[in-house]
Formats: structure tokens, C-alpha cells, sequence
């Protein structure tokens, strides 16, 4: 491979931990949110769903436009608009004079560069003269467990040595990451995929009972995905009342750990796995995790089946792409960029039904997390109505 495309590949990577920074710093710092600005549970949780709204949005959008555009240009934008919500983060919510305005600003900006990379980047990999496409793609999509990692640790570090009242600081840190991959992108060559106009039209998959069944997959994948992601470190420091540092690092860390190793095992051996039987088992396990959660009665075994969690969602999102691609292969283009709008769809319910039953609840996190066993339930009831079609 050519060195300039060896820079595309590498980019394209840092791409994805920049989509991990934009989607898991803010839930490390939602207590403090809630602290210093005073912000309910529901305020917090719509939070996370404005964040997905918007990058649903942004998905329709550059699906549609990107090509027109330019992939170049937009994904060095993607990465501007990152950057900058980052920033906005730390600054806007004094700046605009009402905090909670402010937040919702500075999330939006940098959700329009999330929602971005999301859509170029993988297409973006699959273009380029890459000798094994496969096992690059397979990395590419276990970076944004590793940037979620990456994304735990460094915070619980800068927290330990220089305090939480310090976030903003910590968030224009955060901000350089994209900042310096815009000129990663700027200097390396960014080819369109080709296949444009193959495939089935959009307006058919969705008069297609079949199709509809994969986005009810793919909404359930988001939404039992990020239920818990998003509210892993509150629910540890709030909910368990363990420490910041050791909540962090055993609840949205080791989800990220398992949720990145799950990934990793699939794309090594996933031409030996049968998928459905997997998915099936992996929906038993989340709800597993959920019930540890929420029932046992010690903070460490709680906060494993956070980890449970997040080994059991790892296969949800890319194995339901998988099904997809093989009992619908003339879907195309439409066919994805519809399912990765309906896992985006269920990334930003999944959050608010667990913020929305908490505050239902007197603000009791655990309520909100059973609630989220329904999204697991339905994904296996999915996949059986999925072998009877079959």
C-alpha cells in the first residue's frame, strides 16, 4: 500500500476515536453537569438524545449530499465541527448565559461532525487498494472501542492529578484529537467508493416488511448499546455511590474493553460463527447484565454486568449489517444508510427511555435500566420471527 494511503487508513482510524470522544466525554461528566448547573435527570438524558437526533439527521442529510459535495471536503469539515463543539463544550455554556443552552449547542456542533464520520469514513476505507479490506474494516469499526477506552482512562487520569472542577480544560484537550486529524485528512488522498446508483431504491426497502424487521434489529442494537453506555459512569457514581475514578474505570471502561474485544473476536472468527444463533445468545446475555445491574446487591457485581453489557452488544450492531447484506445483497447503498439511520434512531431512545423512566421514578437510575431489558428482548424475538421468514 502506497504511503499516502497508508495516511487515508490511518486518519480514517483516528476518525473513529474522534466519533468515540464526541459520544462518551460528555456521560463522564454528566454529574458534574448536574452539579454545577444544576440539570435533572431528564435534562441530562435529552441530552443524549439531542446528540443522536442531530447525527440522524446529519446521516440523511450526507447520504444524500456527500458525493455532491465532496468527501474530502466533508470529512475535513466533519472534524472542524468536532473540534469545535468540543470547545464550545467548556466555553458556550457561560458564554451563551443560560448553561443548559449552552450545552445543547456545543453538543450540537460536534454531533454534526460525529454524524459525519459515521457516514464517510467506512466508505471512505472501503475505497481504498487495500490488499485485506476485511480485516482493515474489522479494525476500523473496533476503534471506536478503543477511542471510548481511550476516552475513560485519560479522563480518570486528568481528574486524579488536576480535579473535576478543571473540565474545561480537560474538554479543549480532548478538542486537539480532531483538530490535528483535520490536517491528517487534508494532506491525504480521499476516494469516492464506487457503486454509486446500485442496489435497490430506497422507496422499495420500505415497502418491504422484510427490511422493516432489520430496522426494528438495528434500533433495538443502538438502543441496548447505548442505554447503558451513556449512563454507565452516573449510575456508577450516583446510583452505586463508588468513587469517580473506580466507577469509571469499572463501568463505561470495562464496557468498552469487552465491547471492543467481542468486535475483535467476530471479525477474526466470524466466518466460523453462526450469527443468528450468536445474536440470539449475545440479546440473552445483555439482559443478563441489565438484571446484574440493576438487582445485585454489591457495587463491583453491579458494575459487572456493565461489562456484561458491553461484551454482549459488541456483535449487535455489525452482525444485524451482516444479516442484512445477506439475506437482502441487492439492498446497496439505500439499504445502509437506512439501517445505519435506524441503529442511530435507537442509539438516541435507548438513553432517553432510561432518563425518562428514571425521572418517572424520583430520579432512580435503576428504574431506567430495566426498563432498557425491553430493547435485548425484542432483538431476539426479532431474530426468531427472523428464522421463520427464512
Amino acid at each position: 500500500m502506497k504511503a499516502e494511503h497508508k495516511r487515508t487508513l490511518c486518519a480514517s482510524y483516528i476518525g473513529y476515536i474522534t466519533q468515540a470522544i464526541v459520544n462518551n466525554l460528555a456521560p463522564l461528566l454528566f454529574v458534574i453537569f448536574q452539579r454545577q448547573y444544576g440539570l435533572t435527570v431528564a435534562q441530562i438524558g435529552f441530552l443524549v438524545t439531542f446528540n443522536f437526533g442531530v447525527q440522524i439527521l446529519v446521516d440523511f442529510l450526507a447520504a444524500r449530499y456527500a458525493e455532491k459535495i465532496g468527501y474530502k471536503k466533508c470529512i475535513v469539515a466533519a472534524h472542524i465541527f468536532s473540534a469545535a463543539g468540543l470547545l464550545g463544550l467548556g466555553i458556550l455554556p457561560e458564554l451563551v448565559g443560560n448553561a443548559y443552552l449552552g450545552l445543547m449547542l456545543a453538543i450540537g456542533i460536534y454531533a454534526v461532525g460525529s454524524g459525519l464520520i459515521e457516514v464517510l469514513v467506512s466508505s471512505i476505507v472501503q475505497a481504498l487498494p487495500l490488499d485485506a479490506k476485511s480485516a482493515a474494516m474489522s479494525l476500523l469499526h473496533s476503534f471506536y472501542c478503543w477511542g471510548h477506552m481511550l476516552v475513560v482512562l485519560l479522563t480518570t487520569v486528568f481528574f486524579c492529578f488536576f480535579g473535576t472542577e478543571n473540565w474545561k480544560w480537560l474538554a479543549a484537550l480532548w478538542a486537539l484529537i480532531p483538530l490535528g486529524n483535520v490536517f491528517l485528512f487534508a494532506k491525504s488522498p480521499v476516494q469516492v467508493p464506487g457503486g454509486k446508483g446500485k442496489g435497490q431504491p430506497a422507496g422499495k426497502l420500505l415497502r418491504s416488511g422484510f427490511f422493516w424487521l432489520l430496522a426494528v434489529l438495528m434500533i433495538c442494537s443502538g438502543a441496548s448499546e447505548q442505554a447503558m453506555s451513556q449512563w454507565a459512569s452516573y449510575f456508577a457514581e450516583q446510583g452505586l455511590g463508588v468513587s469517580k475514578t473506580a466507577g469509571d474505570l469499572l463501568g463505561p471502561c470495562l464496557f468498552a474493553l469487552l465491547m471492543g474485544l467481542s468486535r475483535l473476536v467476530y471479525g477474526i472468527f466470524g466466518e466460523r460463527i453462526h450469527l443468528k444463533g450468536f445474536i440470539s445468545a449475545s440479546g440473552l446475555a445483555c439482559v443478563a447484565g441489565y438484571l446484574l445491574a440493576v438487582f445485585a446487591p454489591h457495587p463491583l457485581v453491579n458494575l459487572i454486568g456493565c461489562g456484561v453489557c458491553g461484551m454482549s452488544v459488541g456483535i449487535m450492531w455489525p452482525g444485524v449489517f451482516s444479516l442484512a447484506a445477506g439475506y437482502v445483497p441487492s439492498g446497496g447503498t439505500a439499504m445502509f444508510g437506512l439501517l445505519a439511520l435506524a441503529g442511530d434512531l435507537g442509539c438516541s431512545v435507548g438513553p432517553s427511555v432510561v432518563g425518562s423512566v428514571s425521572s418517572g421514578f424520583g430520579g432512580e437510575l435503576k428504574a431506567g435500566l430495566l426498563a432498557a431489558i425491553a430493547f435485548p428482548l425484542v432483538l431476539v424475538l426479532g431474530i426468531q420471527l427472523l428464522r421463520r421468514k427464512q
